[in-house]
């Protein structure tokens, strides 16, 4: 094997390892997931695995950035080709909502960002500042969609982008909730719709 084809077949071993590793985390949380596990799912070796990431914090790792790889694409992306403002706004939350709905392929236990947010929130170390980062990175991400569609003129001036973020991140921690613990498939569609319209109408002023 040439040394070309070589790191080729090493990257998409690494890949399906990774893919595992997110559909996997998404179920049994990212502690749960272990390299006996992976190694039997995949049909290799356990130093196979480990020869591809060395530890598995690398691993848990690995899956967090790849499973926002995943949010990216089918979250922002979707998104941004929408007119600034209000629209791409509505649009960032649509698909945030058509992720939470349909990527059961990729994510079969719902979203891991939440399953590893509540993992993990009482913890220290890597994993930890991991999806705290990811958070804050979303949330400051958000509330800068929120503060173009003000600038744009589509919500009120005294509309305080930092607030409505945060209660859209709210909103869709309960979708989440209501997709996987209480099995409602009408939940996108007529709750969180409903309160994604009377947030976005009814917009809060900062306080000093």
């Amino acid at each position: 094997m040439s040394p070309r084809k070589s790191v080729a077949e090493a990257r998409r071993t690494r890949e399906r390892i990774v893919d595992r590793a997110i559909a996997l985390a998404s179920v049994e949380g990212l502690e749960g997931l272990t390299i006996g596990r992976l190694a039997t799912d995949l049909g290799m070796s356990k130093a196979g695995i480990l020869g591809h990431f060395g530890t598995k914090e690398t691993l848990q790792l690995a899956a967090l950035d790849g499973a926002s790889a995943v949010f990216s694409r089918t979250v922002w992306e979707r998104a941004r080709h929408e007119q600034p403002g209000l629209p791409r706004l509505r649009a960032v939350c649509e698909a945030w909502s058509s992720y939470l709905e349909t990527e059961r392929e990729i994510f079969p236990g719902g979203c891991l960002f939440t399953t590893a947010a509540v993992e993990f929130d009482a913890r220290h170390g890597a994993l930890r500042d991991a999806v705290a980062r990811l958070f804050r990175v979303w949330r400051r991400r958000l509330a800068g969609e929120v503060r173009t569609a003000v600038e744009a003129g589509d919500l009120p001036a005294s509309t305080d982008p930092d607030q409505v973020a945060y209660e859209l991140g709210g909103l869709y921690l309960a979708l989440n909730q209501e997709i996987q613990l209480f099995g409602d498939p009408e939940a996108a569609t007529t709750r969180t719709r409903k309160a994604l319209d009377r947030l976005l109408a009814n917009t809060v002023t900062p306080t000093v």
